[in-house]
């Protein structure tokens, strides 16, 4: 079996009945391909965007509000930024930027000092929250480890894996009272997870996956939830930026080149406007000057 055979974008949560302790399970197949067509990322950042995009999606999927969640790590390195955006609708959206065709070595060489961000935003709060917190572990799984570990003070546990064909990733974390039910459960959980391959994480469902990992454990497993990637065009985007930029901004680029070319970078979609259409556009009411 490979990873491009995985046809299905989907994310799991699961309960170790006994223990007090939550799992989930992700894999993202055709989300993440359609997301990466076109990038042509070196291979270093392809694997850290797919990893960001499977951990992303499992905070998202256990959220206890309904919202849209972001994460941004931002460094000095070759790696200068990697974004993921996804909302209650599990829609994700991402992109990366590097300052070379050939990053290479751990992510912290990758992405040198910088900073994790969370933005979350949902419909009982007056404005977004947000938390930055300095960029720490030698993996993303270990980064968001101790991200976790500090915002819901509960001992948490990633593995992370991506390639062209798939992203996907595997998430424990033990609730409140899990050491009274079983003293020994979160070590002897973490051990047998521990024993899981990359290719398991990108190959196997996650029924498979549970089983292998977990044989002699009593685990519920619940109703998996679609994961889509989604990030339509929106002209109307590019219109409100290039009113904002003015009439005669705009002039003055299509007096130089003969067109206003704009890269949505997180989407990766072209616009291109010629002079009729940015006379259109400020000639509408209120437009600008």
């Amino acid at each position: 079996m490979s990873s491009a055979n995985v046809q299905s974008s989907r994310v799991r949560s699961f309960l170790f009945e006994q223990l007090d302790i939550r799992g989930a399970w992700v894999q993202l197949g055709p989300a993440w391909r359609e997301m990466t067509a076109g990038r042509d990322y070196p291979e270093p950042v392809l694997e850290l965007l797919g990893q960001l995009a499977a951990v992303t999606t499992l905070i998202t999927a256990n959220l206890k509000q309904a919202g849209r969640l972001m994460f941004q790590l931002r460094g000095n390195g070759e790696v200068s930024l990697l974004v993921m955006d996804c909302d209650e609708q599990l829609r994700l959206r991402g992109m990366a930027r590097t300052t070379s065709d050939s990053p290479a070595g751990s992510l912290p060489a990758l992405l040198g000092e910088g900073a994790l961000t969370l933005t979350l935003d949902t419909a009982n709060m007056r404005q977004p929250y947000q938390s930055h917190v300095p960029l720490e572990g030698e993996t993303l799984a270990a980064v968001f480890e101790h991200y976790l570990a500090q915002s819901e003070q509960l001992p948490t546990r990633l593995w992370l894996a991506a390639d062209h064909e798939a992203a996907a990733g595997l998430f424990l974390q033990a609730l409140p009272g899990a050491d009274e039910r079983d003293a020994d459960g979160w070590d002897r959980v973490q051990v047998l997870a521990g024993t899981v391959r990359a290719e398991e994480l990108l190959e196997l469902g996650s029924i498979k996956l549970i089983g292998r990992l977990f044989p002699e454990e009593d685990v519920r497993v619940f109703d998996p939830r679609s994961v889509s990637y989604h990030c339509p065009r929106d002209q109307g985007k590019i219109e409100s930026m290039l009113r904002g930029v003015g009439r005669a901004e705009c002039e003055a680029i299509l007096a130089e080149h003969g067109e206003i070319r704009v890269h949505d970078d997180i989407c990766n979609h072209e616009y291109v406007l010629d002079n009729a259409a940015v006379a259109e556009l400020f000639a509408r009411k209120g437009a600008g000057k």
